[in-house]
């Protein structure tokens, strides 16, 4: 099992390039069952959720191809099997976003109920329900959803969907099946991030009729079938703010080419505050952003919200660097209710931090110190290296295959920049 060795005290310099979004490529890879015309997925990145989406779609019958690194090109012929079995789904929760599709085109599908990070219950009757809105019959059965149309009919329906909370991939889900249901279907309290927006752009390239994504209500007039299309994946936003907490931990001066600022509002305000400079913009070479550190920050309160709040994907870094940041701080997790597994490995490294259920108090050290740490999921690895970065002495960070599922060679772009890092087995 690969681990990662950090040497800490190493400022950053240079540019990194942002890769393609994980939260945007993966519902797109299953937008590719909605039609069986050829679909072009540009800018994907090289990560194992995504290696995975393809084999779970390769295992139904989808034929994919890459064409040169970062393209891959897939064609669902209409003899695939829509099933997604337990063995390629209970790694990654994503597996639940062929639901909408098969159903959409198929009227039938049998999904295995999702996996993925350890970080808190994420109930997929939502899923079920906005479905059945749509007309569909579902069973939840030896750990699998059994869905179909009834009998007599050969399209879902539109329907008015409000879920009960907001839930990114069952607005994608829903966005996906409307695209070719019989009439018009409205989104209510739908998700708004990027990738959302993202996948939008993609199926209206392939012809459905959508209006109103990235707000909370999306209106989808259902269409006869979909056609082919390039689809460029948006940059991973996540994966440039976790590089934007490395510098503002670490000191230095970087530009990450590709990232969208636009996309960061909450965490850029918190950075800035914090004493961090930043400058956004585009040139010729496309989107940027620049940021320059120096010295210790100022610490950082801050909850977790529904975008375009500050994402609870990207607590476990920021808390990461409030923990070497000048004060104390409270930071409150509200949307999953596992999301602080990370707070005893850094504790290890000699962080001060206190829980008390949904809220950590994060008291400010000068220096951490290096020692071994274990990965607990995605997130929490990414906030494991920005504390080895720091930390006096030697960091290994055990687990890191969950670090693989959601950042694209991580530790080459570090090394790039000038971090003392490397791939150990």
């Amino acid at each position: 099992m690969d681990k990662l060795r950090i040497r800490g005290g190493n400022t950053l310099s240079g540019e990194v390039p942002v890769s393609g979004a994980k939260n945007a490529a993966l519902p797109e890879l299953c937008a590719a069952l909605l039609t069986e015309a050829p679909v072009t997925l540009q800018n994907v990145p090289r990560l194992r959720d995504v290696t995975t989406m393809r084999q779970l779609l390769e295992n139904m019958g989808v034929q994919t191809r890459t064409d040169e690194p970062g393209s891959v090109t897939l064609r669902a012929p209409d003899t695939l099997r829509p099933e997604a079995p337990y063995d390629l789904v209970k790694t990654m929760r994503a597996s639940v976003l062929v639901l909408g599709p098969l159903l959409a085109r198929f009227g039938h599908a049998k999904v295995s109920l999702p996996g993925g990070c350890a970080i808190g219950s994420r109930p997929v009757d939502q899923h079920i329900k906005g479905m059945q809105a749509m007309g569909a019959e579902i069973v939840v059965e030896h750990g699998y959803m059994v869905a179909r149309l009834p009998a007599g009919r050969s399209r879902l329906h539109g329907a008015r969907i409000a879920t009960d909370m907001v839930t990114v991939t069952g607005t994608e889900n829903f966005l996906m099946a409307a695209a070719l249901a019989e009439g018009e279907t409205l989104l209510e309290n739908a998700a708004q991030e990027p990738e959302i927006g993202d996948l939008a752009e993609m199926l209206i390239a392939m012809g459905a009729r959508i209006e109103g994504h990235g707000t909370s209500r999306i209106h989808v007039q259902g269409v006869d079938r979909l056609q082919d299309c390039t689809h460029r994946v948006v940059a991973d936003r996540i994966e440039a703010g976790t590089f934007l907490c490395a510098v503002a931990a670490t000191g230095g001066d970087v530009v990450l080419r590709h990232g969208r600022a636009d996309h960061l509002d909450a965490v850029i305000d918190k950075l800035l505050e914090a004493g961090a400079e930043i400058e956004a913009g585009r040139n010729a070479a496309g989107d940027f952003i620049r940021i320059r550190a120096s010295g210790r920050l100022k610490a950082q309160t801050f909850r977790t919200t529904e975008y375009p709040g500050f994402p609870t994907d990207m607590q476990a870094q920021f808390m990461a660097l409030n923990c070497i940041s000048q004060g104390t701080s409270k930071v409150t997790e509200t949307i999953f209710e596992n999301r602080f597994m990370h707070v005893n490995e850094l504790v290890r490294l000699g962080a001060h931090i206190q829980t008390d259920g949904k809220v950590a108090v994060i008291e400010g050290v000068q220096r951490l110190s290096g020692a071994t740490v274990m990965a607990t999921d995605l997130r929490a690895s990414a906030s494991l290296v920005i504390a080895g970065l720091v930390a006096d002495g030697e960091t290994v960070v055990d687990r890191i295959y969950h670090l693989d599922r959601g950042y694209d060679q991580m530790e080459a772009k570090l090394r790039a920049i000038g971090a003392d890092i490397e791939r150990i087995s």
